[in-house]
């Protein structure tokens, strides 16, 4: 029953697209990024691929399925070519004929001189304008043209016979107009991406000559692919289902090579792979409900609560465990932003520097340098992290100023985390303290910069800041490593005593914050605070070595669905609802994990995911 109304499912989705997007119409696009480059690939598909797209082609060796073949793109007859009037051709013994080869189409023009009139022909060569005119004249006079519009030459596929090929300036003729050369690879239907026939044709990069191979494929009949068309086709030609059209999108979009491996695991089926014993489990639990109702008559023994119940945890268990791992997944598909934070000359720039590992933004010695917002996404773990830089926050000195510290707060409230910096060389002020409470209940890493002071110079508590323009001094025997020993097993541990300066308790309301020392200035704790922001992002999710995550918010909406309605369902059979209604929360439950896939989504859901998509995938 279930195969059935999947099927009818699938014919009515295929139905309705068909009454927008004809799929039997063949479709043409350009599928790399627009622009200029090495390459740039033309892609067309459908039934009249080949027939649309030989016209326009002069190859090696005739197309094979799966292998590519070398050629030349060339200009159809007509579609870019001087054209005369026949008379005055014909006046000096000169026609047009089309250079293909027989029974082929016309791939070019060349011009034939008729044998017969040869010599016409030179002296019609040796003509000034005046006496070629009178010679037109005379020749359209004798054909009785003289009344009429004067005739156009029109190729035409035919044999030249023996007859001499030559330039209109005389030479002879190139065998035809050639554009680029290109390879042509053939996909012959169902082994293809969409199902369909596919031609590609990978041209030199440029949009003028890509521009041209579609507007050739146009003219004969072609149609203009919609964003998305020919992973859509595949979807509805069941070559794969929603969930692997979705990861052809986020391998596109892909930021880090760790997105690009789950994007590949989905697109190969991982996610619905985890769904299927799930589904399967689910359906067996329907099936044996349905039975006992359907053939109560026949001693069919009806499904004790105790065993449904039983049913209902084995599905539910590694349902809620697939949800859980949405929490991970939306980290790894959208990363996070996280803001620097803190007041001026603390090092924030700097340490930004050290995080994207280039100078990106500007640093001296004077305080409130920055004032605007300085962004550059970085991969930490295969997850791209947005680190954004700000103005230093006090009390504004000018409108600028202002309009910097208002943008930094912003930044502040919209990052996923927050990175407070503190220097350790000087006492807490209370800008520090002001934004530590601020920052009391966020995700926050606070992080005692300029480590290679703490303890150098003796500051009273409101002793101003001391700025640095040579490098630092160490007392004998010691390092800028030695005042973070330790600090490598941060993100192992959990918390650890926090100080703000070298042996003095951390400021208060920083206690539910991870802190660290680093120095921007020589690199110390950098790669311990790359750890604790890493762990602070993923925390302790076990899901990072799994595959068949969730990374959408469609899925993780439809699995909690799914998950209310086995919940109902527990609900029921515990109060000893009929089986008949049981049914209604079991259905409601296997709806949304089809709707997943793809088995039973409504149009306006599949016409949004795919109008996501760049035109020509």
């Amino acid at each position: 029953m279930a195969d059935v109304l999947n099927y009818s499912i699938a014919k009515l989705q295929n139905y309705s697209f068909s009454k927008f997007l004809n799929l039997d119409d063949t479709i043409v696009a350009i599928a790399t990024p627009p622009g200029r480059g090495g390459i740039g690939v033309v892609r067309f598909a459908g039934p009249e691929a080949r027939a649309i797209a030989a016209p326009m082609l002069r190859l090696k060796h005739e197309l094979e399925p799966g292998r590519a073949v070398f050629g030349e793109l060339v200009d159809p007859c007509g579609s870019d070519t001087l054209v005369r009037p026949v008379s005055e051709n014909a006046a000096v013994g000169i026609d047009e004929v089309c250079t293909a080869a027989p029974g082929t189409d016309c791939v070019g023009t060349g011009v034939l001189v008729n044998p017969a009139l040869s010599d016409r022909a030179e002296r019609g060569s040796r003509m000034g304008p005046a006496e070629r005119s009178s010679a037109i004249a005379a020749h359209e006079a004798s054909d009785g043209l003289a009344a009429g519009p004067p005739r156009t030459g029109v190729s035409a596929p035919h044999s030249s016979g023996t007859a001499t090929e030559i330039s209109r300036a005389g030479a002879p003729a190139p065998r035809s107009s050639r554009i680029d050369e290109v390879v042509v690879t053939y996909f012959a239907k169902p082994h293809s991406y969409t199902t369909d026939d596919v031609i590609e044709i990978s041209a030199h990069g440029s949009p003028v000559v890509l521009r041209h191979i579609v507007e050739l494929a146009l003219a004969r009949g072609a149609r203009l692919a919609e964003p998305g068309e020919f992973t859509m086709r595949a979807f509805l030609n069941g070559r794969i289902d929603l969930t692997q059209a979705e990861a052809v999108r986020d391998l596109i979009e892909s930021q880090t090579l760790y997105q690009a491996k789950v994007a590949a695991q989905q697109l190969e089926g991982a996610l619905s792979h985890r769904l299927q014993p799930i589904k399967q489990k689910l359906v067996e639990l329907i099936a044996l409900l349905e039975a006992g109702i359907d053939f109560a008559e026949d001693d069919v023994s009806v499904l004790p609560g105790k065993h449904i119940l039983e049913h209902l945890a084995a599905i539910r268990a590694p349902l809620e465990q697939l949800a859980r791992s949405f929490s991970y997944g939306k980290i790894v598909h959208e990363g996070l932003t996280l803001a620097i934070v803190g007041r001026p000359n603390v090092g924030k720039s700097s340490l930004f520097n050290r995080l994207v590992e280039r100078e990106r933004a500007i640093v001296t010695a004077t305080p409130g340098t920055t004032r605007d917002l300085v962004t550059e996404t970085v991969s930490l773990g295969g997850i791209p992290l947005k680190l954004v830089d700000t103005a230093g926050i006090r009390r504004a000195l000018d409108e600028a100023e202002s309009i910097g510290i208002k943008k930094s707060m912003e930044a502040l409230a919209d990052a996923d985390l927050v990175l407070v910096v503190l220097d350790a060389s000087l006492p807490t002020g209370k800008e520090d303290e002001d934004l530590l409470k601020q920052l009391a209940q966020r995700r926050a890493i606070l992080v005692m910069n300029k480590a290679d002071l703490a303890g150098r110079e003796p500051c009273g508590a409101g002793a101003p800041a001391r700025e640095r323009s040579g490098p630092i001094e160490f007392s004998p025997g010691e390092t800028a490593g030695s005042l973070s020993k330790g600090m490598s097993a941060l993100h192992t541990h959990g918390d650890v005593p926090e100080l703000s300066r070298a042996g003095a308790p951390a400021p208060h309301g920083t206690a539910t914050h991870k802190t660290i020392r680093t120095s921007a200035l020589t690199g110390e704790g950098i790669a311990d605070l790359r750890a604790i922001i890493l762990h602070e992002t993923t925390g302790d999710d076990a899901t990072s070595a799994e595959s068949g995550f969730l990374t959408n918010a469609r899925h993780q909406s439809l699995v909690s669905h799914s998950l209310a309605a086995l919940n109902a369902a527990q609900v029921a059979v515990e109060n000893r609802v009929p089986h008949e209604m049981l049914l209604l929360d079991l259905y409601n439950a296997l709806r949304p994990l089809d709707e997943i896939t793809g088995a039973t989504t409504n149009d306006d859901i599949l016409n949004l995911i795919f109008s996501r998509f760049c035109i020509g995938k």
